[in-house]
């Protein structure tokens, strides 16, 4: 048995749904395991704003800092376009990744053999296979560089920066993924444009020396773009500056059939780490009970992982795998057996 303390950050839109359906899984976790898993909702994004002025309280904070895993809904919405910059939404989940020092952003993309008449891709070329995990830095780069915007308008910048110790960091995780799965990692920069980028493949260079197993390649963001869909099954470990893992973890959730789908893991400095689905918060689905909780489920099971936990967390996997063999289906995920976001928490669940 043991005694866990997780922090539910469910956020806005669609995230108190999402978060309620994987709650539900981790209490069938916990009885099915002996566990107790002592939950701390906590406030982050617009609801936060809402009930304190700011998108990132301390409280929250210092609740995130003390537990032993935080999982995240989704946090955003119109509702909030009116905030000055500085106090959007988006803004508290920059300070918690800051505040956590969670560097390495882990986005899998795994598609299942029932939900390939879901995807955009051509059946040839899903059967070779998908099985992707972007390694995304997490705190640095361009979201996290200088900025302004001129006094009239017209102009603005954001500056792009990395430290060599900030890529040798990022890439470290990304090698020792690789040394895991299929021992090759295929590092994501614009080098022939980029000073920055020039520093990123010159330190990674650097650190597959100590990986002298794994094969490395370089590949410009614009190719990797392309490359991802004409032949997803070259890629294993994809290591990328911030902006580029963004774009391209997004690019391959709609490989794998569905943005709801595809759960990541943000670790750091912080023993608890964040883990949250890689969509958002849809607000234009909210309280209709027709989002997919099937992300922020892996998700939570990413987080069990963390914790030690993890014939608990194989267990939710093949609960999510069985559900979906068994044909039940949210309205994004194709064909099927309809069921809600509510619903589907409790399939997998009773999976469980």
């Amino acid at each position: 048995m043991s005694n866990k303390n997780i922090v539910i950050l469910a956020g806005d839109g669609i995230g108190p749904e999402i978060t309620d359906a994987a709650v539900v899984a981790l209490k069938a976790v916990e009885k099915k395991f002996g566990h107790k898993f002592d939950l701390d909702y906590r406030y982050m994004g617009g609801s936060a704003i809402d009930k304190f002025g700011v998108p990132l309280p301390d409280e929250t904070v210092t609740a995130c800092k003390t537990a032993d895993g935080v999982l995240l809904g989704a946090v955003g919405g119109p509702k909030w376009d009116a905030q000055p910059a500085e106090n959007r939404p988006e803004k508290g989940l920059l300070g918690i990744r800051s505040a956590l020092g969670l560097y390495a952003n882990l986005r899998p993309a795994v598609i299942y053999p029932e939900l390939t008449s879901a995807s955009p891709l051509k059946k040839e070329i899903l059967d070779r296979g998908v099985d992707v995990m972007v390694v995304r830095e997490l705190i640095g780069g361009i979201y996290f560089g200088p900025r302004a915007a001129s006094d009239d308008g017209d102009s603005a910048y954001d500056t792009e920066i990395y430290s060599t110790e900030e890529v040798r960091r990022i890439a470290k995780v990304a090698f020792d993924i690789a040394m895991t799965r299929r021992k090759k990692v295929t590092s994501v920069d614009k080098a022939n444009v980029l000073l920055s980028s020039r520093l990123w493949r010159r330190i990674v260079n650097e650190i597959a020396t100590e990986y002298p197993e794994v094969e490395v390649n370089h590949i410009y963001v614009d190719n990797a773009a392309m490359q991802l869909v004409k032949d997803p099954s070259q890629f294993d470990v994809l290591l990328c500056p911030n902006m580029f893992g963004d774009i391209l973890s997004d690019e391959a959730s709609q490989i794998t059939g569905s943005i709801g789908l595809l759960p990541s893991s943000s670790l750091g400095t912080c023993k608890a780490g964040l883990f949250e689905p890689i969509h958002g918060s849809a607000p234009d689905i909210a309280g209709l009970d027709v989002a997919n909780p099937i992300a922020t489920v892996l998700a939570a099971a990413m987080m069990l992982d963390n914790m030690g936990l993890n014939d608990e967390a194989r267990a939710v996997e093949a609960a999510v795998g069985k559900v979906i063999a068994d044909g039940w289906r949210t309205p994004d995920m194709g064909e099927g057996k309809r069921v809600g976001c509510k619903k589907m928490g409790e399939l997998i669940a009773d999976a469980i």
